[in-house]
């Protein structure tokens, strides 16, 4: 089989909105999904998929608010208002068992549909994606659900109000993004954000996101641990941590022990976005979990 250079563009629907998937070939192999973080689009995930696509049919989505997959009149961009995108995207290629790769809210996401559909999920590699720390909610749940709630609504209404931001040149974006990600190679900071702006009519650039996704949703004002979910995950579970992230490594606050049969990875000289900074040594992890024996 000749590998594929360029993924063929599609679309299907979910709750009104038209939504955008990328669909690398190869549809006799065992079905494999790419899920991206908030605030990206499918394009992230073109290196991994071209290493990927020789043995597994893999599809990436372009999440709700993201990409070129349709925005959500009045901002539903909470966790569960994702899962059922997933469950649509899975019955438009045929109901097929799968394994799930995903960063961050796609993170999120994908545990949440698999605990939902444990039947339908072979494996599931989350990359910094189990939501607040226990040190977090915990700070977070010392103000009642009135002061949370107060907090989203004056958040979104400052959404409102500042819009989305614009930039006056794509190398303008790039330099803004490697500002906010370090760690990130200017070769691959430059490939997302060409694949991941749009012009404005005023000449400037902006993310093709929907800025209200920064908003999240009122569904997760004073949420609970999803742990109850977790117990719910039947597949093998690979959880991946860069260990300069931000985020709390479930191994040492003690997440871990929700999941059946989960195993942690912290990965050296990378922060949250660890399939970008160490793309080896995550490959390498990724292939020995994706091979391994059940």
């Amino acid at each position: 089989m000749s590998l594929v250079e360029n993924p063929q563009s599609r679309f299907y629907h979910s709750r009104g909105l038209r939504l955008h998937y990328l669909d690398w070939g190869n549809v006799d192999a065992p079905l494999l999904i790419l899920i991206h973080g908030g605030l990206e689009h499918a394009r992230v995930w073109d290196q991994l998929a071209r290493q990927l696509c020789a043995d597994w049919h893999v599809v990436v989505p372009d999440l709700r608010g993201h990409g070129d997959s349709d925005w959500s009149t009045g901002g539903a961009y909470a966790i569960p208002d994702f899962v059922p995108d997933i469950a649509a995207l899975v019955a438009e290629l045929g109901d097929r068992p799968t394994t799930l790769v995903a960063h961050s809210l796609g993170g999120n996401i994908a545990v949440h549909y698999t605990a939902l559909f444990p039947e339908r999920v072979n494996r599931l590699c989350v990359i910094e994606g189990l939501g607040f720390s226990p040190e977090a909610r915990a700070k977070r749940d010392a103000k009642s659900r009135r002061e949370q709630l107060r907090e989203w609504v004056e958040r979104v209404r400052e959404l409102d109000r500042l819009g989305p931001s614009e930039y006056p040149s794509v190398e303008a974006a790039v330099e803004r993004l490697m500002g906010h990600d370090p760690l990130l190679s200017r070769e691959l900071a430059e490939y997302v954000c060409k694949r991941g702006l749009k012009p404005n009519d005023n000449g400037q650039w902006r993310w093709k996101y929907d800025h209200q996704i920064r908003g999240f949703g009122a569904a997760e004002v004073a949420s609970v641990e999803a742990s109850d979910l977790w117990q719910a995950i039947e597949c093998p579970v690979l959880l991946m941590y860069g260990a300069e992230s931000w985020a709390s490594n479930p191994q040492d606050d003690g997440r871990i022990r929700h999941f059946a049969q989960a195993q942690v990875v912290s990965i050296a000289d990378a922060g949250h976005n660890l399939h970008h900074h160490q793309p080896q040594v995550f490959m390498q992890y990724l292939q020995n979990f994706l091979t391994a024996a059940s």
